[in-house]
């Protein structure tokens, strides 16, 4: 048995409900925009919680990488790779955890939270944030099952070693 494998496993199992919090705070805070349009403090809630989405799912995908394929991410342009990578085939050493489509749509996500760690809220526009909320139920139901499929892998892996 690899231990290292049932505790990844178990990480990813527990980060599933952190995410759907976080997923549940952003829809909710953006009925406050639709409401209250002029009040911009409800805007950079559902920015924070967005970053807080994909930057928890980059934390799995890094210690994927780390654990399961032995690599760590380096270079100018990690994040984009380390996501590219983890819709990746790696036969024999594991599965994508991620369709292409699911992260296609994730690399919006993965720049959004760029442009918020760099601009000033001030500059956020309802818009981008619109078009990456409306995306999000959907797009969490399809990584939450991603994700716990993988889990799943990583415990017959962790079996049979």
């Amino acid at each position: 048995m690899i231990e290292r494998y049932l505790e990844l496993a178990q990480r990813v199992r527990g980060e599933a409900p952190e995410l759907e919090r976080i997923t549940g705070r952003a829809l909710a805070a953006w009925a406050h925009v639709e409401r209250t349009p002029q009040e911009q403090a409800y805007l950079d809630s559902v920015a924070l919680n967005l970053h807080s989405f994909y930057s928890g799912l980059e934390r799995l995908f890094e210690l994927v990488a780390r654990y399961v394929d032995g690599v760590t991410p380096t270079g100018e342009a990690w994040h984009r790779d380390l996501l590219q990578r983890m819709a990746q085939d790696l036969p024999p050493v594991r599965p994508a955890l991620l369709s292409r489509d699911n992260a296609a749509a994730l690399d919006e996500f993965r720049r959004f939270r760029h442009l918020v760690r760099n601009v000033y809220t001030m500059n956020l526009t309802a818009d981008k944030v619109a078009m990456l909320i409306s995306q999000l139920p959907s797009l969490w139901s399809r990584l939450r099952s991603e994700l716990l499929a993988f889990a799943d892998f990583l415990e017959e892996l962790a079996q049979a070693g």
